[in-house]
């Protein structure tokens, strides 16, 4: 087997494979360390909006968690020590970066081409590289002739120096509003370029104290007992953010009295209240950002960047906004139609055309026509209330069973049936039309025509449930010939 990624799904994979007494894998990282959006991302302020004890594999537990929310180093750290529990270094092949995977049907193995001209090949494999692996810069005029510096959120230069530098930060979603209050004491002038309003809710963040860390050590089943408990206060936050509900109201009522307790300005209130339903886009957690907007040397724009010119920002208004650097905090090219890099299927059929209205998939996790080919974090597998590592463990069980009845079985194919996938995605299109998500805000969840190929519509429960049955009749079946 060939696994694309050594980031959390990954090695997730990995460990699953050791643990069911499969060793014959390899992983392909084109990185030179593990860990991948949180080796990436390390841009100041960096951190998960899910609590530590539940944004982890409950199959690894780590008792020494910091903080109730804990940064990106310490997210990487605890991936680095999965690497070294699990004995899964050996199967890591460093910068071997994939440029395609292509399925040969006659002997029914998948090749995976590198840059470089290697190749690997394997009966099955997993793309396991993430939804949030390859940085975006916005489609703004004239970013390539500014000449000062500029950095996005994913790429962080932390040699450069920003004392006393004129400073703007183009995006305010989940990067945006944590590197905002690093910087804004740092630099003589920051201009944060708004788009759209978030909604914004507290962040409950604590210090773990040490009497609670020595607890977990010596009694397990106490951060056992906590995981579960954070799980289903996610669940119920489902009722507000993925349906218009009378908890909906509630969330809204508690985000906005989080803005009107933090900005005193009525103004700026305005420009910052979102005029769409809560759950539409990302809902943002921060304690320290509309403060931070507030400083006396911060400020926040609302008209619309025109272009980049040599010196800065031309805003829509006529106004150039002289600038030292540009710090892009402006997510992530999201695979919602289209793929990383090539992959063909049987008969030579191309994904990446295949999914140009849209991605689609059977469970989010086998696509017709790609054999032996499991996605991870794949079509509509996104939360928007939970943990996604609630939804990658359903999902690593649910790809070891294909993996195991390849083996079990000496099949040559494993092929979900064209007309179940589409009876799948009919049913889950429908639901998201009923989802918040779906209500009429422009997000990246959803392609350019409205397409939402990107979240699942229910809660965690269900998409364990969905996942916890591998229906043999939903599959084409080909032994090989002995």
């Amino acid at each position: 087997m060939l696994i694309v990624g050594a980031g959390f799904a990954g090695l997730g994979m990995a460990i699953r494979l050791k643990k069911a007494g499969i060793e014959d894998f390899v992983i392909l990282e084109r990185g030179d360390r593990v860990g991948g959006t949180w080796r990436d991302n390390t841009y100041p302020g960096a951190a998960c909006d899910i609590p530590s004890n539940l944004y982890s594999f409950s199959f690894a537990p780590n008792p020494n968690w910091s903080r109730s929310y804990s940064e990106s180093a310490e997210i990487l750290d605890y991936i680095e020590y999965l690497v070294a529990a699990f004995g899964l270094k050996q199967h890591i092949r460093f910068n071997h970066n994939v440029s395609g995977l292509e399925f040969d049907e006659k002997q029914g193995l998948w090749t995976a081409r590198l840059d470089g001209g290697g190749t690997v090949r394997a009966r099955s494999a997993v793309m396991a590289q993430g939804p949030l692996s390859n940085a975006s810069l916005p489609d703004i005029e004239g970013v390539a002739a500014f000449r000062g510096k500029k950095i996005h959120s994913a790429r962080w230069d932390h040699d450069y120096d920003f004392t006393g530098k004129r400073v703007a930060v183009i995006g305010t979603g989940a990067s945006g509003i944590q590197i905002v209050p690093e910087l804004v004491d740092r630099v003589a002038r920051l201009k944060v370029f708004q788009r759209t309003p978030a909604w914004v809710i507290p962040r409950p963040d604590f210090h773990t104290p040490g009497w609670n860390k020595a607890l977990f050590r010596a009694v397990p089943a106490s951060q056992k007992a906590l995981r579960e408990a954070l799980f289903w206060t996610h669940e119920t936050m489902a009722m507000a953010v993925i349906w218009n509900s009378p908890l909906t109201r509630l969330a809204e009522g508690l985000a906005r009295r989080h803005l009107h307790r933090q900005v005193r300005d009525d103004w700026m209130r305005r420009q910052l209240t979102p005029d769409f339903r809560i759950g539409c886009k990302r809902v943002l957690v921060s304690n320290d950002y509309y403060p931070a907007l507030q400083k006396d040397n911060a400020q926040l724009i609302t008209w619309p960047i025109a272009r980049l010119s040599e010196n800065g920002i031309r805003t829509a208004d006529g106004v150039e906004h002289e600038l030292d650097c540009v710090v892009f905090a402006t997510g992530f090219d999201v695979p919602k139609s289209g793929t990383p890099f090539s992959v063909r299927g049987r008969g030579g059929r191309e994904l990446g055309a295949e999914w140009a209205g849209g991605a689609r998939a059977y469970k989010s996790i086998n696509v017709a026509g790609y054999p032996n080919l499991f996605f991870l974090f794949g079509p509509n597998s996104g939360p928007g209330h939970n943990s996604a590592l609630v939804y990658m463990e359903a999902q690593l069980d649910y790809a070891l069973r294909g993996v195991q009845r390849l083996m079990d079985d000496n099949l040559k194919l494993l092929d979900v049936k064209p007309a179940v996938q589409a009876r799948h995605n009919k049913q889950l299109q429908k639901r998201l039309a009923r989802t918040n998500w779906n209500s009429g805000c422009k997000s990246w969840y959803l392609t350019e025509d409205g397409f939402n190929a990107t979240m699942f519509p229910g809660f965690a429960t269900q998409y364990r449930a969905q996942m916890a049955t591998f229906e043999d009749g939903d599959y084409e079946w080909v032994a090989l010939k002995s």
